[in-house]
């Protein structure tokens, strides 16, 4: 997760202490670096498994398959869009026409669903984006049009891949749009307003950094309200035999 040709510096929090600090990711050193993000999250390993579930039989006439993206703001760009993460997710874009092909005779189509900001295990890794999302949420809260992965999830299939004329609503380069409400111009504008003035002293209360920390935890299984934590738990549980 490397910039391309140059440094990239910005601001950038430890959501666990909320230290808000600047940060300068160096670019990628050799084309080897742009290859191998590319082998991990680009198109190649989802042709793989079409084609080997077409191969076994599995697909079902008409068959959709959907793979998730993300553009973000220009804010990201350097990071994300613009760099190693970027060039992978232009191969999974690039790799659609060829799912197609392969699904032609099923009636079947790929996707790609260019989806909203969420906190996720690999999106708290990437320097700069836990304090945008930091601050995205507190503003698509506030506005009333906030949505989690549950919620995205729900608006991509009804809104969007099954819908009552069976129209799948496409951007100009053949995508499915469900980061609409993030990036709403007014939503945006107001990000890049708190970003700019983003520190250490501030930031509990111009963003949801208490949000962003809590939905983390979560996705570990802790921070739930009804759960003794400090209970005693055992950790050794045998696992019933199905045979038979």
């Amino acid at each position: 997760m490397k910039p391309i040709q140059e440094p990239f510096t910005n601001k950038t929090v430890d959501f666990h202490t909320g230290v808000v600090s600047d940060i300068t990711i160096q670019p990628v050193e050799n084309d080897e670096d742009i290859a191998n993000t590319v082998a991990v999250m680009g198109g190649e390993d989802w042709k793989f498994w079409i084609e080997e579930l077409k191969a076994a039989g599995v697909l079902a006439e008409g068959a959709k398959t959907v793979a998730y993206s993300y553009i973000g703001p220009a804010l990201t760009y350097p990071i994300y869009r613009n760099g190693t993460i970027g060039r992978a997710k232009d191969d999974l874009e690039g790799t659609v026409p060829a799912i197609n092909a392969i699904l032609r005779d099923l009636d079947g189509v790929a996707y790609v669903s260019v989806n909203k900001a969420l906190v996720t295990q690999s999106s708290s890794a990437i320097p700069v984006v836990p304090l945008y999302i930091s601050l995205l949420y507190k503003v698509m809260k506030e506005k009333g049009i906030h949505e989690g992965t549950i919620e995205q999830m729900q608006r991509l299939f009804a809104e969007r891949l099954y819908t009552t004329d069976g129209n799948v609503l496409l951007d100009d380069k053949g995508r499915i749009r469900v980061d609409d409400l993030e990036m709403r111009e007014d939503v945006q504008a107001e990000v890049e307003a708190l970003w700019e003035k983003a520190n250490t002293e501030n930031l509990s209360e111009i963003s949801d950094i208490e949000g962003y920390r809590n939905e983390f935890f979560n996705l570990f299984g802790f921070n739930f309200d009804g759960i003794d934590y400090n209970a005693d738990t055992n950790e050794v549980v045998a696992v019933p035999s199905i045979e038979g």
